[in-house]
């Protein structure tokens, strides 16, 4: 059984029609001046067609979100805004949950398993069910630290055989991205995006951003710093300061080609 992920971008312009769109690499339909951007990412689960090789075509998930998702979107987000009504997680996750649900039969036979919704390039909402129990809710964050890495219990021949240019004594610093990813109930009074931030941002972020990461912060006194670490740090300091069972994952980018994801239940 394989599994397909394929992005839709679209625009919605929130005060009038769609215009037509040529450049799907951009968005389709691709907005006018003031418009809302998103991507969807579609994954879906099924078999290899053995005349074609394909689980199902991406040009035809590529037509289903576009002929019958983006007018739906189109229709919610108009609506709300001519009503000035404020658009929250729960609604999107529930406009999500109606898009599973029209997109069921024209990605049949292929099964559709998740659909994520991002909001800008650093904030998303997915699902993973048409029923809304609960939703992903995740955003990226920026730190920028020094690290050297290297262990005591080993020579210094052994130290720079096993971390390469990584154990440099006066050490090398990263622009580090840290992805909190948080499952959030349907019934959980929400606190709003900004309370959460100020958690993520005071109990992580604060105590490593611009810091030597061996020298400054006392969980790596005696840890190496290895993204790996990071991610278990992160983990134990932001898995108590928020609410029980509410943070899912964390992911921590070391480079652009580097990262790793942790989940410390």
């Amino acid at each position: 059984m394989h599994k397909l992920v394929r992005q839709v971008r679209f625009s919605i312009n929130p005060f009038g029609p769609n215009p037509a769109g040529h450049n799907s690499f951009a968005s389709n339909p691709p907005g006018e001046g003031l418009a809302l951007y998103f991507a969807l990412w579609v994954e879906i689960q099924g078999p290899i067609a053995p005349d074609t090789g394909f689980v199902l075509n991406v040009t035809d998930i590529d037509k289903a979100v576009r002929s019958f998702v983006v007018p739906h979107f189109t229709k919610f987000i108009q609506g709300r805004f001519w009503d000035a009504e404020n658009i929250s997680f729960k609604d999107l996750a529930l406009l999500c949950a109606q898009s599973w649900e029209i997109l069921e039969n024209p990605l049949a036979p292929a099964a559709l398993i998740s659909l994520k919704l991002e909001l800008s390039p650093f904030r998303s909402l997915s699902i993973n069910s048409k029923q809304v129990t609960s939703m992903n809710i995740s955003e990226k964050f920026e730190f920028a630290a020094t690290h050297t890495l290297w262990n005591s219990k080993f020579t210094p021949e052994k130290n720079f055989e096993l971390f390469g240019k990584c154990a440099n004594p006066t050490g090398h610093g990263h622009n580090y991205v840290i992805e909190v990813v948080l499952n959030v109930p349907a019934d959980y009074p929400w606190p709003g995006i900004g309370a959460i931030e100020k958690i993520i941002d005071e109990n992580f972020i604060s105590l490593v951003d611009h810091k030597n990461l061996n020298l400054d912060v006392p969980d790596f006194k005696t840890l190496n710093p290895t993204v790996e670490n990071i991610a278990v740090v992160a983990w134990r300091k932001l898995t108590p300061a928020l609410a029980p069972g509410l943070l899912d994952r964390i992911n921590v980018w070391e480079t652009d080609k580097t990262y790793c994801s942790y989940n410390g239940s």
